[in-house]
């Protein structure tokens, strides 16, 4: 009798200080941002750096990554608005996991061009878990940790974040999205990869691509739930949280199988999506008009500020790939066409960047719209609405547990009480939980 009041009254407890909260009307409210893009290279026709510079102000892009430290990008790119991410070759993690290395690198690749160009992440390789060299996993971490200190030793650390974008096949699984887990073989180097994130207030890079799910399973997955198109979207069945595009869910089963690693406090960000406007005879989907409904919709969502459903409240970074199309790029022929962009500075297909009439990048049109946001700048405030958010969804697990949950996912509530008790702590609120699944304990030795 005890348990079942004590569960009831810290239900109540919290029922009241969700009600007070909406009773309050105060949103969590983000600043205005703007859209990512990758600003890839692999080609022989490209504009030079200076005349992709005024493109990307034309379009009001004020964040790039490229993969690499190209001394020509960086200095053109000095005194701009433009925050930009560069990239460690895959092949260099050998020599930089060598302390002495790593300072040399930076000295010489990072440190000449600041505070001019304004470096904000590194990304140390690209898709290292998921390259054909299995042996380079046991160097990435390694290299990180070693720039990273040459970053604090040179100066830079508080200004430039490293980090190191994974492949969505770093899952195990990630449908539904609660269930998103890593993959056992990794769980060694990917504890020691985010707990460096963690101790350095990194985020965690995903390139997320719906593309290719629908090209493996056409008859299965719908094209609308992929390119963003109104549709029913899907439900998962342990949150309870509704998903209508395909790109939110893969992002949340990443943020799921974080916290399953006990990092549940890491952001996670979209250093590559995209969407191929030509493709061979066997790659399904890689049209032009598919192309452009996916990246338009990119940018509507991004002109909303908005977040995944299980992080509504924290927007998402997205970096789009890519600018240009790249025809040196070896593999199919989707590889070669994810340009927004052709090399000649003509759209590869309109996604409300320029108008139709653009012929150059040189010639940016009046009909030019912004990649920033367009929502209305407001004050910002604590996350009320956030804490809101997890405490209503808190309350209906323990309140349901026993129907909702089985023995085999406590993890789920481990993570909605994790987010709770944190964010909590950020809007500076005093809640009746003491741990995680402290509440759900007490529903069952109530209800045996």
């Amino acid at each position: 009798m005890d348990a079942l009041f004590r569960s009831r009254t810290s239900l109540l407890q919290i029922l009241a200080t969700f009600f007070l909260l909406i009773l309050l009307g105060l949103n969590n409210i983000r600043e205005v941002e703007s859209l990512g893009i990758n600003y890839g290279q692999v080609a022989n026709n490209l504009p030079p750096p200076d005349t992709v510079l005024q493109l990307l102000h034309a379009l009001k892009i004020t964040k790039a990554r490229i993969y690499d430290t190209n001394p020509q990008v960086l200095t053109t790119f000095a005194n701009s608005n433009i925050e930009l991410i560069v990239t460690v070759e895959n092949q260099m993690l050998i020599t930089l996991s060598d302390q002495q290395q790593a300072l040399q690198w930076v000295t010489s690749h990072i440190r000449p061009y600041c505070p001019a160009t304004n470096i904000t992440g590194i990304a140390v390789g690209n898709e290292i878990f998921t390259d054909g060299d299995t042996s380079l996993m046991t160097y990435l971490v390694p290299a990180m940790v070693n720039i990273h200190a040459a970053l604090v030793k040179t100066g830079l650390s508080q200004f430039i974040q490293v980090s190191s974008p994974n492949s969505l096949a770093v899952l195990a699984n990630s449908y539904p999205p609660s269930a998103g887990i890593f993959r056992t073989d990794l769980n060694g180097v990917m504890q020691q990869f985010l707990q460096f994130l963690a101790a350095t207030r990194s985020p965690f890079w995903i390139n997320a691509y719906p593309y290719f799910a629908y090209k493996d399973n056409p008859s299965k997955i719908s094209l609308d739930y992929v390119l963003f198109n109104s549709n029913q979207g899907m439900v998962d069945p342990y949150t309870k949280l509704h998903y209508d595009n395909m790109l939110y869910a893969q992002v949340d089963a990443a943020i799921f199988a974080i916290a399953r690693m006990g990092f549940n406090g890491l952001e996670v960000k979209i250093s590559e999506t995209g969407w191929p406007s030509k493709g061979d005879s066997n790659e399904i989907g890689a049209t032009l008009q598919n192309a452009a409904i996916y990246n338009r919709n990119i940018l509507r969502r991004q002109l909303l500020n908005e977040g995944t459903p299980l992080r509504p409240n924290v927007r998402l970074d997205i970096y789009v790939f890519a600018l240009f199309n790249e025809d040196m790029k070896p593999g199919p022929t989707s590889e070669r066409n994810y340009g927004l962009f052709q090399p000649d500075g003509t759209m590869a297909y309109n996604v409300g960047l320029l108008s139709t009439t653009t012929s150059s990048t040189t010639e940016p049109s009046s009909a030019s719209i912004s990649l920033a946001s367009s929502a209305p700048p407001m004050v910002k405030q604590v996350g009320y609405q956030n804490l809101a958010n997890w405490m209503m969804m808190f309350v209906y697990f323990c309140w349901h547990c026993k129907q909702s949950l089985d023995d085999d996912h406590d993890d789920v509530l481990d993570v909605i009480a994790e987010n709770l008790e944190n964010s909590a702590e950020e809007a500076h609120v005093d809640i009746p939980i003491d741990g995680t699944n402290t509440c759900c304990s007490s529903c069952r030795s109530a209800y045996p």
